[in-house]
């Protein structure tokens, strides 16, 4: 089965699930992988060791791995690190990215939240999508890792580089320049926190550096994997939020009377529209057995994050959405076990701002086009490419 980029990839996994949950699936026209869409078994394959997060030993590709490890600066990332090393560099993270520095953040969240929708408001009209999902996690993150305003643009511009999935020859090339460029805007950044340390996470990264034995390419791959994740993961989650709830007027009339069930909307919104839609790729390091399926050595598995969570032997009415669903499984939006987005709670802080001011502000919130199958951004990640909406103008 072919489980390229879909407009609704749902029914697909519905049906790829329907012949079991383990299956041999085509990922592009020349990658066939195993996928894995039970919720069970997603979280038995998140947290077995028995599976890499590293493509090195992949079957044939060790050449380009190599030269992936030589140029790839992400490479040296906790992303695809297992072991000792993950822990290391979780922990670099760890002691910088705290929950007190989330908290201290809320009420510049809420801020920059305000900035936004009051550019907005007089207009009666807008692009959720380029006006506040995209810019207001990139106005957050820069604030709290210290890229300096002058920078911003840059790096917005240079993500999309990186997100695209690099199945032509000029998104290679494309992916390629702006991992360089990256590489050289936060070397530059770095060491400028080093001769002048600030009180963001850049320079308290640099702090616990040595600590944790992280060596500069290391460090470089950190700063830009934070940024990256922080800033498209969150912009996918609150376009994604609002565009679910606009299609669906009564949950959105539901979460406006009653605001206090926002905190488990975010969790129903992460589990119903996800930012993940494919899921996340790991590697079989030896024969593995799951669900009764014997996976060979060197093989790629995609643990779908997206079709476990809406496994039916899991949640009741899966492709329904709820927002004052109780007592459910918690969803796997941002993975389970030892790589588990440490960025989960500042995103779910942020789309509690987001949204739940959305909501308040403008109650008359609505699509522009209702009837409109809107595009989705092209990329690894499952986000909006636009989001037009129009309310009732405000002074």
């Amino acid at each position: 089965m072919n489980v390229a980029q879909q407009p609704d990839p749902y029914p697909l996994f519905e049906r790829i699930r329907e012949h079991g949950v383990v299956q041999r699936v085509r990922l592009n026209p020349t990658l066939e992988v195993w996928m894995v869409t039970g919720y069970d078994e997603a979280v038995s394959a998140l947290t077995d060791p028995r599976l890499s997060s590293s493509p090195v030993r992949v079957n044939g590709l060790a050449e380009e791995m190599a030269h992936q490890e030589r140029t790839n600066v992400l490479m040296a990332s906790m992303l695809v690190a297992d072991g000792e090393d993950h822990t290391r560099l979780r922990n670099l993270v760890s002691k910088a990215f705290t929950a007190r520095r989330v908290d201290e953040l809320a009420p510049r969240i809420q801020a920059h939240t305000d900035a936004f929708l009051d550019a907005i408001a007089p207009r009666g009209s807008a692009d959720l999508v380029a006006e506040f999902a995209l810019p207001l996690p990139m106005a957050v993150l820069s604030e709290l890792i210290g890229i300096p305003a002058e920078g911003q643009p840059d790096f917005a511009r240079l993500a999309v580089g990186l997100i695209m999935p690099p199945n032509t020859p000029e998104r290679l090339a494309k992916g390629a320049r702006a991992r360089a460029e990256l590489t050289e805007f936060f070397e530059s950044l770095i060491a400028a926190r080093r001769a002048e340390p600030q009180g963001d996470l850049l320079s308290a990264l640099c702090a616990a550096q040595a600590e944790e034995r992280v060596s500069d390419r290391e460090l470089t791959a950190m700063a830009i994997l934070l940024t990256l994740a922080g800033h498209e993961t969150t912009a996918s989650l609150i376009a994604n939020g609002v565009h679910a709830l606009l299609r669906h007027p009564d949950q959105f009339a539901a979460l406006r009377a009653d605001p206090s069930l926002l905190p488990g909307a975010i969790e129903e919104l992460l589990r119903y529209e996800g930012p993940v839609s494919r899921g996340v790729a790991r590697f079989t390091v030896e024969d593995f057995e799951i669900a009764g399926v014997t996976i060979p050595a060197g093989e790629m598995i995609i643990i779908g994050l997206a079709a476990a969570n809406r496994d039916p032997a899991r949640y009741d009415r899966p492709d329904i959405l709820d927002v004052a669903r109780r007592e459910m499984p918690q969803q796997l939006a941002f993975g389970h076990g030892v790589h588990f987005c440490l960025g989960a709670p500042l995103a779910r802080a942020e789309a509690r701002t987001a949204i739940g001011t959305l909501l308040r502000r403008f109650p008359d919130l609505r699509l522009a086009a209702p009837d409109e199958v809107l595009t989705r951004r092209e990329g690894i990640l499952r986000g909006m490419a636009t989001l037009p909406v129009t309310f009732a103008p405000q002074e």
